[in-house]
């Protein structure tokens, strides 16, 4: 699968670390608040993306 994701600066990077810590911390699993700081960088990230492709392992 590929998928363009949001190139982020390391401020960027920080800034997301920290919005994730801060839902988990109002009772926000860690899944669902990495689901929803990636979602709103999605949503309002307006820099360069890069392409990143993803392969499924299978275990055998």
């Amino acid at each position: 699968m590929f998928a363009g994701l949001p190139s982020l600066t390391h401020e960027q990077q920080q800034q997301a670390v920290e919005r994730i810590h801060d839902l988990m911390s109002k009772g926000m699993s860690s899944g669902e608040a990495i689901a929803t700081v990636a979602q709103e960088l999605r949503e309002n990230h307006t820099g360069e993306r890069i392409v990143a492709r993803f392969e499924d392992e299978d275990d055998e």
